[in-house]
């Protein structure tokens, strides 16, 4: 019979779901192993193909891990909260939660169809408020928390509270804001607002003022990492840089063991440099510049102390706070605008675009430390506020962006360390000899490093420091759907809620836009107050908090009492396999590492680390079906074409106006009336050259792939009914052999034809598969038409699992041949027919060969090969004609975490009664693949005539004579004796006559 793969899916889809095969329960006598996804986050698309490469990638190794003698946990659940289903709500008045519930169901019924073999038990979303009391429990900790420099950790607040009791902060080693000296007498004489004012500047987790990412049109804070180009990475609105009330996470106390702790991880390179690279870590030195004419000063951090003599001018950031008061009043309105100018700008954009540079001049000088002169004081927005102190001592001849800087302004260079070649670039280097450096000179790079910081010091002007790259995190959203910041305000004073209090649940609001007022939604809120009386914090966490210690819940998900037990805790510790996008490097990543060194050091989880192997995988790319069209230039244009041409008409404007004309190779004109566009099938080419060129432009259109039919031709009739085509329902579809108007072909007149074809065909272009891109191909479709499993191997069988790659829905049908070949191995004259004989040593080689293959495969996360040596098993057996038991049952188990719907069939009919799952993985034996006998060619004076097959453990005498007793050596010898017989043992034997 054929394989009916759809309902054979089915069928163990609703097997594994009534029966909760994958549930997991802590189990002591296996060893452990926890298999996480990153937490999907439900838009309304649904996936594509795209989507699950990393799922099957980690099911695959969940199913082996389980048949191979492990505790395996793989759970799946949802990242809930977001700004699509805010943005949703604020265009519709539907609620998020009903938007999000519609999203889960849809990606639920899709992961189901796919075979995942997820422990739904476990199932939660960060938006139910059974999850995020826990989140603002961690809230909570990490606000009653500060960071202890001496020993190296988290602690109390109470802990700080008892220093300040009794020897007040002079003492006290701590990560924390700047805060004035107090003394035990004078805190204990500070009012209640006033010691926690002082005690904002060190918790962990803290409501201060600061520069953010503002976006007016999402109406909210965006972290650095959801910034780029200036815009918001969801939906690409205008972002600014504003300063206001923040609430933040003091992720930069973390910083030092954040960077160490990357080295004993098995991550990639790329993601751990990364994160090296977003932490920041440089070693220098602050030091003071006086204001010239005035008492203030500026401070900056340097890593080169030693170019001090190289500074020709200063460079403040644009939102440095002095800006303001020292610009003199002829360059006001200049600095104003630029100031103005450099909002828009995000700080990840500012740090990129290396070749945009701005500045102003603000009028004003500082004061050489060393040499007393006057120099310049600039802007620029190259210059971060939130980095080191805001400003920069510019060293142009040494510093690319400074040199860049100063070239654009026509600023002095002076050169200060020999080696380069400053008339051309900066010289950078950490290396050679110091010049025009009073009592540096002569002095090596690093020698002189030492030698400026000393002298430094000595002068009183600064101190050796460390600085990093990383800032604090913005915790506060002024969003609706998040989870509530436990937090009430008494005086103007913030106080967190007790545990027994929460959760604080999210309030039911009318609209989901700010207030009137400028409030965030939370203020629409009716009668939402603590205890009746004092305002509740208005902002919501960001969409990164409750993703920031999920792998944590899954352990113990249904605890009511605490996040998750000791006992779950200690039993699966943390992830040993994380699969997810690269993307999230310096955001979940760096966050959830972060919250799990916290809870480490307040002893809630006894891991520092959230995940001990990660793997990115690829992107899975879109093939794009591109046609070139041309528009009359009276019609609608569609706004994201891209023009790739000017336009032309037929030299006589009194006839193109009446009709559009078009033009064909070959001198082939055709016109027709109230048509506004022609789209030229790929083999087709237009005159590349008309004119005048005043009434047509010719763009690139996109059309949506799933009407793209194999050979890469398009479905004309059927596209113009579809979304994307309806709105070329009156275009011409120009082929060789004729044209589409309104779904119908028309041949053209005799003689006119360009070719034969009626196809219309397009251009493919590999791009990301996005649904502005129509180029998104459903799993669904693929799983309706082909199977689920054929899905999870093709997606593996595409390449290695890091390596992006387009999707070709052509290439599929390999893989489901393999499927139908496997099927029938077990099966004779459509009915299924296995022997029970004992197996052959060929046999048993191909299979354990595969075994061993496997094995290795799946160690080392190459999914892709392990296909390719199915399909070489399967073919192998088949030409051997091999249907035994012995053979059949393992390779149904060892293909069953890639197949697992197909094995549990063929699994069933071998007898057995309980799943797949419950198997034990094959052991493999190393001496089947050990070989016994050799095929020796048998040569008379060199020339090959039969082979022999002997045992490799006769000695060279023993094949000698082997052969010659041999009755096809009598008849090549012709009666001849052989002068001499030549044995290479495991090679050949030459008679020689």
């Amino acid at each position: 019979m054929e394989y009916n793969f759809r309902a054979v899916e089915k069928k163990w889809q609703d097997h594994w779901a009534r029966e909760k095969t994958f549930k997991t329960n802590e189990d002591p006598s296996k060893p452990k192993y926890y298999v996480l996804d990153m937490f999907p986050y439900p838009s309304g698309a649904g996936l594509h193909v795209g989507h699950p490469l990393g799922y099957i990638a980690s099911d695959i190794v969940a199913r082996y891990k389980r048949i191979s003698g492990y505790n395996v946990l793989h759970p799946m659940g949802f990242d809930s909260f977001g700004l699509p289903a805010e943005q949703y709500a604020i265009q519709t008045g539907q609620h998020p939660k009903v938007t999000t519930e519609q999203n889960i169901a849809r990606y639920k019924d899709q992961m189901n169809k796919i075979g995942f073999s997820f422990d739904w038990d476990r199932e939660f979303w960060t938006s139910e408020p059974s999850y995020y009391k826990w989140t603002q429990w961690i809230f909570i900790q990490i606000y009653h928390s500060w960071y202890n420099k001496s020993t190296n950790k988290a602690e109390p607040i109470g802990v700080l509270l008892d220093l300040f009791q009794v020897n007040g902060n002079s003492g006290v080693q701590a990560v924390c804001d700047e805060t004035k000296v107090f003394t035990a007498l004078e805190w204990k004489a500070f009012s209640e607002k006033q010691q926690q004012e002082i005690l904002m500047n060190y918790r962990l987790a803290y409501l201060s003022e600061a520069w953010v990412n503002w976006c007016p049109a999402l109406g909210t804070v965006l972290a650095n990492d959801e910034v780029k180009d200036g815009v918001s990475e969801r939906g690409g609105y205008p972002v600014e840089r504003k300063r206001m009330p923040q609430w933040s996470m003091r992720i930069t106390a973390y910083a030092e063991r954040l960077l160490n702790d990357l080295e004993a991880l098995d991550w990639s390179e790329s993601i751990k440099e990364s994160q090296r690279n977003w932490i920041g870590k440089s070693e220098g030195t602050s030091l003071a510049f006086k204001l010239a004419g005035s008492e203030g000063q500026i401070e900056v951090f340097t890593t080169r102390p030693d170019t001090i003599f190289g500074v020709s001018f200063l460079t403040l950031a644009p939102e440095h706070e002095l800006v303001s008061p020292l610009t003199t009043p002829d360059q006001k309105k200049a600095v104003d605008e630029y100031v103005t100018y450099a909002k828009s700008r995000s700080e990840r954009e500012r740090q990129a675009d290396v070749k945009k540079i701005t500045g102003q001049f603000t009028g004003a000088y500082a004061v050489h430390p060393f040499t007393g002169k006057q120099i310049p004081i600039w802007i620029g927005d190259y210059v971060l506020a939130g980095y080191g102190t805001g400003a920069v001592m510019a060293v142009p001849a040494h510093d690319s962006r400074d040199y860049a800087f100063a070239k654009h302004f026509s600023l002095p260079i002076p050169e200060v360390v020999s080696g380069g070649d400053i008339s051309i670039e900066s010289y950078d280097a950490k290396e050679g000899k110091l010049i025009n450096s009073d009592f540096l000179n002569g002095l090596e790079v690093k020698e002189a490093i030492k030698r400026m910081i000393s002298e430094i010091e000595k002068r009183n002007l600064g101190k050796g420091k460390i600085n990093y790259r990383l800032r604090d995190a913005a915790f506060g959203r002024q969003r609706y759907w998040g989870e509530p910041i436990p937090v009430y305000y008494k005086d103007g004073v913030p106080y967190t809620l007790e545990e027994k209090e929460l959760p604080l649940v999210l309030p039911e609001i009318d609209k989901f836009q700010p207030t009137e007022s400028g409030e965030p939604p939370l203020g629409r809120a009716k009668d939402w107050k603590y205890k009746g009386q004092y305002e509740y914090e208005l902002t919501t966490m960001p969409g990164w908090a409750g993703s920031s210690w999920y792998y944590l819940r899954y352990m113990d998900p249904h605890n009511d009492q605490e996040f998750a037990s000791k006992k779950a805790l200690d039993h699966w510790k943390n992830v040993d396999l994380y699969i997810g996008g690269s993307e999230h490097a310096t955001g979940h990543l760096l966050y959830v590492r972060f919250w799990t060194k916290f809870l480490n050091d307040i002893g809630k989880v006894p891991v520092s680390e959230p995940a001990k192997k990660l793997i990115n995988q690829g992107m899975i790319q879109g093939e794009s079906a591109k046609v070139e069209a041309v528009i009359h230039q009276q019609g609608e244009e569609n706004e994201n074409a891209k023009i790739l041409m000017g336009g032309f008409s037929s030299g006589d404007s009194s006839v193109a106006t009446q009709q559009n004309f078009i033009f064909l190779p070959k001198g082939i004109q055709l016109g027709f009336s109230n048509v506004k566009q022609f789209f030229y099938s790929a083999d087709v080419l237009r005159d590349p050259s008309p004119s005048p060129a005043t009434i047509f432009s010719v763009i690139e259109r996109t059309i949506d792939v799933n009407y793209v039919k194999t050979s890469n031709y398009l479905d004309v009739p059927a596209y113009i009914k579809s979304a994307n085509g309806k709105q070329f329902e009156n275009s011409v579809f120009i082929c060789q052999a004729g044209f589409y108007l309104k779904g119908e072909f028309h041949p053209y007149y005799e003689g006119r034809k360009i070719g034969e074809s009626k196809a219309f065909l397009v251009k493919r272009e590999v791009e990301k598969m996005s649904k502005s891109k129509w180029n998104v191909v459903s799993p669904d479709d693929i799983c309706e038409q082909y199977g689920a499993d054929c899905l999870r191997l093709y997606e593996m069988f595409l390449g290695p699992l890091e390596q992006s790659k387009p999707w070709n829905t052509n290439g599929i049908t390999g893989v489901s041949g393999f499927i139908r070949k496997l099927w029938k191995l077990y099966h004779e004259n459509d009915q299924f027919k296995v022997s029970e004989e004992a197996p052959t040593k060929p046999e048993l080689k191909i299979l354990h060969k595969t075994i061993r293959k496997v094995m290795e495969d799946i160690d080392r996360y190459s999914f892709n090969t392990s296909v390719s040596t199915f399909m070489i098993c399967v073919n192998e057996l088949i030409d051997v004609k091999c249907n035994k038991r012995a053979i059949l049952e393992p390779l149904a188990i060892l293909i069953s975490p890639y197949a697992p719907h197909i094995c549990e069939e063929l699994w069933e009919a071998l007898g057995h009664t309980e799943s797949i799952s419950f198997s034990q993985f094959p052991v493999y034996e190393e001496k089947h693949l050990t070989e016994t006998v050799f095929n020796y060619p048998v040569s008379l004076n060199g020339k090959t005539k039969y082979f022999l097959e002997l045992d490799l453990s006769l000695s060279k005498e023993d094949i000698e004579k082997e052969v010659l007793a041999q009755e096809q050596t009598a008849k090549i010898l012709e009666g001849k004796s052989p002068k001499k017989v030549i044995v290479v043992h495991n090679k050949i034997v030459n008679i020689v006559v």
